[in-house]
């Protein structure tokens, strides 16, 4: 078992040591990036809102025109004996499926007789540490240059994995896209801003990912009475705000302190964040250890 990844993995109806499982290198999602993925959190050994994780997982895979392989309950119970094998309380369950591995390279769909691959694993669930938390993070901001159906989540991350290198280079925590002057989330994360006391999300389009966190954040600001605008962020927006905040399984809710080199409202984690997380630790310890 490597650190990051239990065994057994799951692969194509067996679960076997990761040394041993194979995938073919005539495979489209190692030719193509021709598949998609779904990541699902764990809290206490319980899936968090499964079923609509696999609904997305459903929603992507009919987005690309590709079968789903399995039924709702042949993936609940792969999730299952994953979770269960795994030495984490709290874990990330990673389950992709791919076209599958035809017996040549063309980028047409192969025939109905090639089956998907379909792979998964649980690795451990690990959020961000309290000292970074207080400070906040760095971010800056590039333009997207991603396809136009950034709904579907697809395994072709390559824009996203080059937005976030170059996030790194700059000593920053996240890259945060922006397309014709429009916010519209982050390179591998949704982002939220507050100003005037009124947090803004951008609104779900085929031009953002719709994150489960992204829901709960919506929840916890609805429950609690959080002034709330669901609408386009402009960049200028984004650039005078009093507190942007990234969020994720991992992030949780993260503040963005600085901002291309800038500091954000007075340069630390704001009021509204801070509440936020709270809620969320609340939410998590009471509904998400549960299922």
């Amino acid at each position: 078992m490597s650190p990051y990844v239990a065994e057994p993995v799951y692969l194509n109806g067996r679960f076997l040591p990761l040394a041993e499982a194979g995938v073919s290198p005539l495979d489209r999602g190692f030719l193509y990036g021709d598949g998609v993925y779904e990541v699902v959190p764990v809290y206490s050994r319980q899936a968090f809102r499964l079923d609509e994780h696999l609904q997305r997982l459903e929603a992507t895979l009919a987005g690309i025109r590709l079968t789903n392989p399995l039924a709702v309950g042949d993936w609940q119970a792969i999730v299952a004996r994953l979770i269960e094998a795994a030495p984490w309380e709290d874990q990330s369950i990673y389950l992709q499926v791919t076209r599958g591995a035809d017996d040549k390279r063309d980028h047409a769909f192969p025939p109905a007789s090639v089956p998907p691959t379909v792979f998964a694993f649980a690795s451990p669930l690990v959020t961000t540490p309290a000292n970074i938390r207080a400070q906040g993070v760095g971010a800056i901001t590039v333009p997207d240059l991603r396809w136009a159906r950034c709904d579907l989540k697809v395994i072709s991350l390559l824009a996203n994995v080059l937005a976030r290198q170059q996030a790194v280079e700059q000593g920053c925590a996240e890259a945060l896209l922006i397309r014709d002057g429009l916010l519209k989330e982050g390179a591998a994360s949704n982002i939220f801003v507050v100003k005037d006391g009124v947090l803004l999300a951008p609104p779900k389009t085929q031009l953002m990912l719709p994150g489960i966190t992204y829901d709960v954040i919506l929840e916890l600001a609805a429950t609690h009475r959080l002034p709330l605008a669901v609408r386009e962020i402009t960049e200028m927006e984004l650039r005078t705000a009093d507190e942007v905040w990234m969020t994720s399984s991992t992030k949780e809710v993260l503040a963005i302190t600085t901002l291309d080199g800038q500091p954000v409202g007075n340069g630390q984690p704001g009021p509204i964040g801070e509440r936020m997380w709270q809620w969320y630790q609340d939410f998590k310890n009471t509904v998400m250890r549960k299922g």
